[in-house]
């Protein structure tokens, strides 16, 4: 038996919260199949508690998702700017929209697959909410493809759930040649690596 039209009209609106985030107030819209597509999820709330930004950042946002990390750091970074990318084509359309409802000139998002798509842009910042449902092998490429699109100096941060946080470790040390552990939680870790 079919559900009830209205259960279905409700569940086709979009979604719209307001979170204050890295101490910015931004607006969100979102829908359903997006990640945590109702309030913004532990780990990303753990990666931005401990992200620091500089205002002139020309930062990353690899699987940005509708655009939490990516935006609040375009809100920090007022000199710099954001590339968010994501291989969902809703998740690009809704972190563009959400650029431009929060005023934030300075981010845009793209399809990518990873960073294949980007070109030869180089950056100062590179961040992420990793998947935990995924291969060493793509982790390896997916590093070494950041490594070679930071600038000298440049930081990539990572949040993962901490049952990866041993193989970030491995990972960060054998393609960075370093690796710091920021934050550990209950259920997620924030890691951190500097391209030299």
């Amino acid at each position: 038996m079919p559900l009830d039209p209205d259960i279905i009209r409700k569940l086709r609106q979009e979604i719209s919260f307001i979170e204050t985030l890295k101490g910015r107030q931004l607006h969100f819209r979102t829908t359903w199949g997006l990640f945590s597509p109702k309030a913004i999820d532990e780990g990303t709330r753990l990666l931005l508690e401990h992200l620091e930004v500089e205002p002139d950042d020309r930062a990353i946002d690899l699987g940005c998702g509708y655009g939490p990390i990516g935006l609040t750091i375009a809100a920090l970074a007022s000199q710099g700017n954001v590339l968010m990318v994501d291989k969902d084509f809703v998740a690009v359309e809704y972190a563009n929209r959400n650029a431009e409802l929060n005023h934030l000139h300075n981010a845009k998002a793209m399809l990518s697959d990873g960073l294949k798509h980007i070109g030869k842009k180089k950056f100062t910042l590179a961040v992420t909410n990793l998947p935990a449902k995924t291969s060493n092998e793509h982790y390896y490429l997916f590093f070494q493809d950041i490594y070679e699109h930071l600038e000298p100096g440049g930081r990539f941060y990572v949040v993962v759930i901490s049952g990866l946080r041993n193989f970030i470790k491995r990972a960060f040390n054998e393609v960075f040649g370093n690796h710091k552990k920021i934050k550990q939680g209950k259920s997620y870790t924030v890691a951190m690596a500097v391209k030299k």
